[in-house]
């Protein structure tokens, strides 16, 4: 088994040739797999691979979906509704988490900001769009329904840091215990 290093060089080698290689048809997607028990690591270690990717010529945009998340919650008019509701009732999760995920996706209100995320780069032949925070997502969504319905819009190299499992070479299983997704169109590296 390949030590996150290993798969980070490997995923940036990969980086490197997509780009070269310049497929009419091929989105520059990338997700690095990485266990669910190495998230903490990998956030410690994403300072370091921005700062590497960066002497590698790329100009790296962070991609926070924590960040995102929790501003669309934020600035959702509901919000404070929400936060009514699950003070008067704190141990009924199924409707909280029911409540944030339509929060989350009325609107398209990730879908959207990742769309206006990747729409000042296009063009930028060294831009390169880092998602991180992928867990975050639970248990609203998971980011091959995101991936899928930006299709054509990674005009430039996409990097998601996937906390997961890889069971075949498209099949994924996010955080170790959803069930698998083969709809991803994108090179997998580590896991």
């Amino acid at each position: 088994m390949h030590s996150l290093r290993d798969n980070f060089d490997e995923l940036r080698e990969r980086i490197r040739h997509g780009r070269e290689l310049g497929h009419a048809s091929f989105e520059p997607i990338y997700y690095l797999i990485f266990a669910p028990d190495q998230i903490l690591e990998v956030k410690r270690q994403t300072p370091a691979w921005m700062a590497k990717l960066h002497q590698d010529g790329w100009d790296v945009h962070p991609f926070s979906i924590a960040e995102n998340l929790w501003d669309i919650l934020q600035n959702d008019p509901f919000w404070s509704l929400c936060l009514m509701e699950d003070k008067a009732s704190p141990q009924d999760w199924a409707r909280t988490n029911k409540a944030l995920a339509d929060i989350v996706t009325s609107g398209g209100g990730l879908l959207r900001r990742l769309e206006d995320a990747l729409r000042p780069l296009e063009g930028r032949p060294n831009a390169l769009l880092l998602v991180t925070d992928l867990e975050a997502l639970h248990p609203f969504l998971r980011i091959g329904a995101i991936e899928s319905q930006l299709q054509g819009q990674f005009l430039v190299p996409t990097v998601f840091l996937y906390p997961g499992i890889r069971t075949g070479k498209t099949r994924l299983k996010f955080l170790g215990f959803y069930p698998e997704d083969g709809n991803y169109r994108s090179v997998h590296v580590g896991g």
